[in-house]
């Protein structure tokens, strides 16, 4: 039985491989309808460009590095992703987790998708600098090195153009407002693009 949170947000068709988009409360639309969220956003422009596939959202919101690796078999078992997009990390800086452990998870999630067959791109995150500056630091430098040495591909930070904005975010100050969906799929797109199929010509 598939658990509660691996729910599939759209679909193509029956045969379109499955694009899995793996994250925290940033890609679960936290605070908002499902439909303002990037994820639903992608779905509408993979339909715009004639790509053919099925968009799974896996996210769960408070998800941490390792609770995405605990689950990512069962996931993939599910699924079995053509891409998986990983959207994690976040949620160990806020609490001031290790960085090693992070690393060591993303590192685990990412050759599983591999070997899983599917190909990756991973989203990077950065914390706000009252968490100090050595730790901001060494937690973007995460993403880049991660996906550097496993080579995979990379969004830096998924908040670029944006992240200095009050108003681009809900009350909470940490979630972004559907103002800001759009362009956290402006961010993810031109990384992500190379990793899916051609769209499928009219005949």
């Amino acid at each position: 039985m598939l658990p509660a949170p691996l729910v599939v947000a759209s679909a193509a068709s029956a045969a379109a491989p499955v694009l899995l988009i793996y994250g925290d409360s940033i890609s679960a639309a936290y605070g908002l309808r499902t439909e303002e969220g990037w994820v639903r956003l992608l779905q509408q422009r993979l339909k715009t460009e004639g790509m053919d596939y099925t968009v799974a959202n896996a996210s769960i919101s408070g998800e941490t590095t390792l609770g995405g690796r605990n689950r990512i078999a069962g996931a993939l078992q599910h699924f079995q992703p053509a891409v998986v997009v990983i959207e994690l990390g976040g949620n160990d800086g806020l609490r001031g987790l290790s960085l090693e452990a992070s690393r060591t998870n993303l590192v685990a999630m990412i050759r599983a998708a591999r070997k899983a067959g599917a190909a990756v791109l991973l989203v990077g995150m950065e914390l706000p600098p009252n968490y100090g500056k050595p730790y901001t630091e060494k937690f973007r430098a995460t993403f880049s090195e991660v996906a550097k040495a496993e080579r995979v591909a990379l969004v830096p930070f998924l908040f670029a153009g944006f992240a200095d904005k009050r108003e681009a975010f809900q009350s909470d100050g940490i979630h972004p407002a559907a103002s800001a969906q759009g362009q956290m799929l402006d961010t993810v797109w031109p990384q992500l693009r190379p990793l899916l199929k051609a769209p499928v010509k009219p005949r």
